[in-house]
């Protein structure tokens, strides 16, 4: 039999998510109600020391409502980070708007701030000014949050931050997810910590949050019978799912400190290997998760190794490792809509790749992803 496969970013269980799941079973809050909701929701509300959450089925259902909630509606325009997992731009589509793609730039790989200024004059100039900002924090590297806060502010738009690759980053030592006017994160089985899936959607006030818990449970009214004013989602989060995610919160730190680890393990492999560069958050206003640690090769440099040739090689030994996402511009559903830039986000597609990250790697597994890598580049 072959080796067990390593994965890219797998789930890593503390002690007690069985003991709070069973509370659940045990007092029937089999629904999208109960204690464990409360609980979660209060951690990750004194984790972050600001800001209101209301947790969810997932980080999708968190952009959606933060957009319904910053006003988004048919027709309007989107701008959204290019580079990204689809779940950002998906939801601006559900509503009938328009996504704007924005190029990235290549010190975060994140929203480019000159790129999007010139689509906001742009998209103004044809009669047409922006919703919402998108910023995404990439593989948990923060955006550069001053520059796009300070365009947000000259144009009066706001910033919908999504932190669904971003839990426990933080920029100026404030927590990514409070970064914006509304933030996101996801808890889907590949992230830092889980709930199997699930999300979140933190919000600045006490009365925003109940609206979104209002739209996430379908929007009834408090009446006797079932009264609907405005369209609402089946989008609350499980009980069930969150007696994991009070579990996952007792050993967030741990796995931060691990996946740092991770991170310093491929520097150190990769340390004096002509080509190839992992990538490292700007400067010390910068604190990543590395929730995935990701790497660039230049061909040229590297005796024409490609990153495809390191996904490979590491494949043949039952390895994940994944290339960098593909930019949403690039995508067949969404080759039509309008996008600025210069080719960055292209090459980071292009030239990059993700390596195994996760908090539960072993020594045995760091032994196997280092004999590959010295047998390919060595």
């Amino acid at each position: 039999m072959g080796q067990l496969r390593i994965y890219l970013s797998s789930p890593h269980l503390g002690k007690n998510e069985a003991k709070y799941i069973q509370e659940a079973f045990d007092t029937n809050w089999i629904a999208p109600a109960g204690p464990n909701l409360t609980f979660f929701e209060e951690q990750l509300e004194n984790y972050l020391t600001c800001g209101h959450v209301s947790v969810l089925n997932s980080g999708t259902a968190a952009l959606h409502l933060g957009l319904i909630l910053l006003g988004v509606q048919a027709g309007d325009e989107v701008l959204v980070q290019t580079h990204t997992h689809i779940a950002s731009a998906n939801p601006v589509v559900y509503l009938g708007a328009t996504p704007v793609f924005i190029d990235s730039e290549t010190e975060t790989w994140n929203l480019c701030p000159n790129r999007l200024e010139e689509a906001i004059i742009d998209r103004i100039s044809k009669g047409q000014k922006p919703k919402v900002i998108i910023a995404v924090h990439l593989y948990g590297v923060p955006f550069k949050v001053d520059a796009i806060r300070a365009i947000s502010n000259k144009y009066n738009i706001p910033i919908l931050e999504d932190s669904a690759e971003a839990l426990g980053s933080s920029y100026k030592g404030k927590k990514c997810g409070t970064l914006g006017d509304m933030g996101v994160f996801s808890f889907n089985g590949n992230k830092i910590i889980t709930t199997s899936a699930g999300g979140a959607l933190v919000v600045n006030t006490s009365e925003l949050k109940n609206k979104a818990i209002s739209l996430a449970t379908q929007s009834r009214a408090e009446t006797p019978h079932f009264e609907h004013l405005e369209i609402g989602y089946n989008y609350r989060m499980s009980n069930v799912c969150a007696g994991i995610g009070r579990a996952q919160m007792e050993v967030l730190d741990s796995h931060l400190q691990l996946r740092r680890e991770m991170h310093d393990f491929y520097g150190t492999l990769f340390k004096g290997i002509s080509g190839v560069t992992v990538f490292e958050v700007p400067s010390v206003d910068y604190c990543s998760n590395y929730w995935l640690t990701t790497l660039l090769i230049d061909r040229e440099k590297a005796n024409g190794i490609t990153p495809d040739q390191l996904r490979l090689a590491l494949e043949i030994e039952n390895i994940e490792s994944r290339p960098l996402w593909k930019p949403m511009h690039l995508q067949p559903v969404f080759k039509d809509y309008p996008y600025y830039g210069s080719g960055v986000s292209e090459t980071l597609f292009e030239t990059g790749l993700c390596l195994p990250s996760g908090s539960n790697l072993t020594d045995s597994d760091r032994k196997r992803i280092k004999s590959v890598v010295n047998a390919l580049f060595k």
